[in-house]
């Protein structure tokens, strides 16, 4: 089933009602997130500091999604993900991961700052996928747009460091301090969530062999391929649209163009918060494969768009780039959504963190491919590269929506 109802009414649980669990949780991932959003601002200045390659501030960037797939893979085979409740496990990674990423400052140099930023990645991995299966434990009816409302902030989160780029940027010391006492933060407020929502997952313990299992049904298998082919375009695309943009005529023969730039791969990304709102909508109304179907064609064909007109004039190019950008984000609350809602209910957790883990090893791939593909040809291959992802996305939940539904 793609859009599971329930006859029992939403609640609240003890004071706390869905709604402010959901604002809760949406800003405390946020906050505690920020740190992943920190090496936007932090590897231009590093690289001059300690004389960087384009490999080696690609890494810096990478290192992180690496270390998010290892610490998510490991928060699965641990059963730490579905044994401890997930506000717990919030407030320990954001704790952590502000802490390596304030040790960044007394980092001696590259080697030492791409295994921070690694186990900072780590951490998070105790952060985002706990969040999500909370927020599912409040919601049944409209669990797709609780999700996006979560996802929704991050994606603002992460429109940030272009925002502060159009400005004139800063000192990146000052960034590492700053997004660390917000990651703290972020983690304490975990703390005024008191209890779980009125639908929690059982509890159970861990059996790996279990857990793969569960995870091999088919309809969790295409969802998670599904995700993959979504996540290859995204963080390429949030990593990339600011250098892209800026390299097009009316900014790149403009003084003061980087700035404009970045302001507009600010809009660009930023709308897709309103993208996942309205993902979350369809998803309720008509189902998550199907959102997400419409979001992966949307998507691709936009970015398969922009490799074409981007010599067109510079409002047509940045109209394709803002559609690109609402629709590249609008699915990633739903195939979390499906994957809770189609695995076996003891381990979400874990699957969900499997899920997340397939995803970012795919967003390590993209992100370095793309920039390479860029300065060897041109952005027309970088750019059609990316659209494999929604391709390949786009038949595996055609298979999903055939798939039959699991009995209630």
């Amino acid at each position: 089933m793609n859009s599971p109802t329930t006859s029992t009414p939403l609640h609240s649980t003890g004071t706390t009602r869905p709604a402010t669990a959901l604002t809760l949780i949406a800003l405390a991932t946020f906050l505690s997130m920020s740190v992943w959003f920190s090496a936007s601002f932090v590897v231009p200045q590093l690289q001059d500091l300690w004389n960087l390659s384009g490999g080696q501030s690609s890494l810096l960037t990478i290192a992180v999604q690496l270390g998010f797939v290892v610490g998510a893979l490991a928060l699965a085979a641990s059963g730490l993900a579905d044994a401890l409740p997930g506000r717990r496990l919030m407030c320990l990674g954001a704790l952590t991961a502000a802490t390596m990423n304030l040790v960044l400052l007394w980092a001696p140099g590259f080697t030492v700052a791409v295994l921070l930023r690694a186990l900072t990645g780590a951490c998070l991995a105790a952060v985002y996928p706990p969040a999500l299966k909370e927020v599912s434990s409040w919601f049944r009816t409209g669990r797709g747009t609780a999700l996006g409302v979560m996802i929704g902030a991050l994606t603002l989160g992460s429109a940030i460091p272009q925002l502060i780029k159009a400005t004139g940027g800063l000192d990146w010391r000052v960034v590492i301090i700053a997004t660390s006492v917000l990651t703290a933060a972020g983690g304490l407020a975990t703390l005024l969530l008191r209890n779980s929502g009125p639908y929690p997952f059982p509890k159970s313990t861990f059996h790996l062999r279990a857990a793969l299992r569960a995870s091999r049904n088919r309809r969790v298998v295409l969802a998670n391929i599904g995700y993959a082919g979504h996540m290859w375009e995204l963080y390429a695309m949030w990593a990339w649209i600011g250098t892209f943009l800026a390299g097009l005529h009316g900014f790149a023969d403009r003084p003061n163009g980087a700035r404009l730039a970045a302001l507009a791969a600010f809009g660009c990304i930023g709308v897709g918060a309103v993208g996942c709102l309205v993902g979350g909508r369809i998803s309720d109304r008509y189902g998550r494969a199907r959102s997400a179907l419409i979001s992966l064609v949307c998507s691709g064909s936009a970015v398969v768009v922009l490799a074409f007109v981007r010599t067109l004039p510079l409002p047509l190019v940045l109209v394709v780039a803002a559609f690109w950008g609402f629709w590249v984000i609008a699915d990633s609350a739903q195939f979390s959504a499906m994957v809770t809602e189609s695995v076996d209910q003891r381990f979400v957790g874990s699957a969900v963190s499997l899920q997340l883990g397939v995803g970012y090893v795919t967003t390590a791939v993209t992100i370095y491919l793309v920039p390479v593909l860029a300065d060897a040809a041109s952005w027309t291959p970088a750019l059609l590269v990316l659209a494999l992802g929604p391709l390949a996305g786009t038949a595996a939940l055609i298979g999903y929506l055939r798939s039959p539904a699991p009995s209630a």
